[in-house]
């Protein structure tokens, strides 16, 4: 196998004898940091029944079963791996009305981290009664909150602004055959597995980050200076020059054990009946859309994905709270929830098909016809992409030229360090100082050197290549002030 280039420095193709070439996004410099395994992992991942397009992001690196920032297309075939187990990993973004200067004294951000860690627990194994002032919820509000998605009731229940909704991607999840009703079945055929037990333990997660590389972060907000970019961005809400939160989480514990159950039942499928893997790839299991295991996964990925949505939409209501309790009467409006771990069905090149966004964010510019009647019909959607604290994140808006990419671009800088090798290589003292160097406040006693700034890629080269592929342009970018993590197992 081997990439090579185009015209276009941002753009390439892997070509092998095994599968028609795959598109790559990514200058010289990014291409060096694709290793041989994310380039295997991208051709196993292509010769997969059903499968008619795969496309590598200049964030991507070996994951499970398939690259983290990767898309695949097929309008036959359910995939799991290229969702993983993560349902729903997503990114929102909290714009306040409330100017730089007011949160440069460390006192107050201090103070600002306080309140929002006694209201939003971090952890593999936090909820909402591991923190000082943690929320209790109605015993049954959990389960119609994984059933319903942020539906009317549930957000009012939950104290969630149902005006937020409009600003999700997806804010409700329905089951294999469009209904919710299909979703309470599964759900009670779950609930009498041995699997998943401790239900409504795993519930209590709701409003809360986990572990590993989810976090909550304070941003400042600079708007770039082109008429386009502040159009947009007025558009998309975002206040330059002001304070906004930026969060990063998922669908936690029970997306996590859905996701692994599924990965088992389908592998046990194919041990019995002897089919192949592709590329001898366990973690690349299969079903054929319409069969009764491509309607449990959906189900189960629909579950997950609401838990993800409505503890978004939780975390941030928590956060607005905690923001007012240091500075009272602040305003705030919620910019967007997108995703980034999910198989979607979409109109592609005129055909219905299924799109696995692996690590991947979803790229509709002004125009695309799934944008009719939303907020952001004639301006494409906010694209919410974290960098890392040092170097910063990003919002960006799909462009025309993201058809290349089946409408998609990178979720993030993308890891250049494996965990192990970041305990390994990074100089802990050293990371803390550059981060009190740059004055980002942290929660943590240490940072977390598996998720220290030199663990990702250089995010300015990661966008230069967005840029340069034609695939979206730049909105604002985001500054952190503080951040707000734990270090422990990362629920990726």
């Amino acid at each position: 196998m081997q990439l090579i280039p185009t015209e276009n420095e941002a753009i390439s193709h892997l070509v092998s004898d095994v599968c028609p070439p795959i598109p790559v996004i990514g200058t010289e410099a990014i291409r060096e940091t694709f290793d041989a395994k994310t380039l295997q992992q991208t051709l196993n991942s292509r010769s997969g029944p059903g499968v008619t397009d795969v496309i590598l992001n200049p964030d991507a690196h070996y994951g499970y079963g398939a690259p983290i920032g990767c898309v695949m297309v097929s309008p036959t075939h359910v995939y799991p791996g290229p969702v993983g187990v993560d349902v729903k990993c997503s990114m929102s973004l909290l714009q306040f009305d409330l100017p730089a200067g007011e949160i440069l004294d460390r006192r107050v951000r201090r103070a600002l981290i306080d309140a929002v860690c006694d209201r939003t627990p971090t952890g593999p194994g936090a909820g909402q009664r591991s923190v000082r002032k943690g929320r209790k919820f109605p015993k049954d509000l959990p389960r119609r909150a994984v059933i319903e998605g942020a539906s009317e009731s549930v957000c009012g229940q939950f104290g969630i602004p149902f005006e937020w909704t409009e600003r999700c991607e997806d804010s409700v999840h329905y089951g294999h055959d469009k209904t919710t009703e299909a979703l309470e079945k599964r759900l009670e055929t779950i609930l009498k597995e041995k699997y998943l037990r401790h239900f409504d333990e795993k519930m209590t997660q709701l409003g809360s980050y986990g572990g590993g590389n989810h976090f909550g972060e304070c941003e400042i907000v600079s708007v770039g200076e082109t008429e386009k970019a502040k159009t947009r961005a007025e558009a998309f809400g975002l206040k330059n020059g002001h304070v906004a939160f930026l969060s990063h989480c998922g669908s936690r514990g029970f997306g996590n054990i859905l996701a692994t159950e599924q990965f088992k039942i389908l592998q046990r499928k194919f041990r019995q009946g002897g089919t192949p893997y592709p590329g001898g790839d366990r973690e690349l299991v299969y079903a054929p859309v319409g069969s009764h295991e491509a309607n449990d996964y959906l189900d189960d990925m629909a579950l997950g994905a609401n838990f993800a949505t409505v503890n978004h939409l939780l975390i941030n209501t928590l956060v607005f709270e905690a923001f007012r309790e240091v500075f009272p009467g602040l305003k705030a409006n919620f910019v967007y929830l997108i995703s980034h771990n999910i198989v979607r069905r979409e109109n592609w090149n005129n055909h219905s098909v299924m799109v696995h966004r692996k690590g991947a964010t979803r790229a509709f510019p002004a125009g695309h016809h799934a944008l009719k009647g939303t907020p952001f019909e004639t301006t494409g959607h906010p694209i919410l992409l974290p960098g890392n604290p040092r170097g910063g994140s990003a919002v960006m808006v799909g462009e025309p030229g993201a058809t290349l990419s089946a409408y998609s671009i990178n979720h993030g800088a993308g890891r250049v360090l494996g965990r192990k090798n970041a305990f390994r290589t990074l100089d802990q003292q050293a990371v803390d100082r550059e981060m009190d160097d740059d004055d980002i406040l942290t929660n943590c006693r240490r940072y977390p050197l598996d998720e220290a700034p030199a663990a990702y890629k250089n995010f300015d080269e990661v966008l230069r290549s967005v840029k340069l592929a034609g695939l979206a342009s730049e909105v604002a970018r985001l500054k952190a002030v503080f951040v707000i993590k734990d270090g422990d197992k990362a629920d990726d």
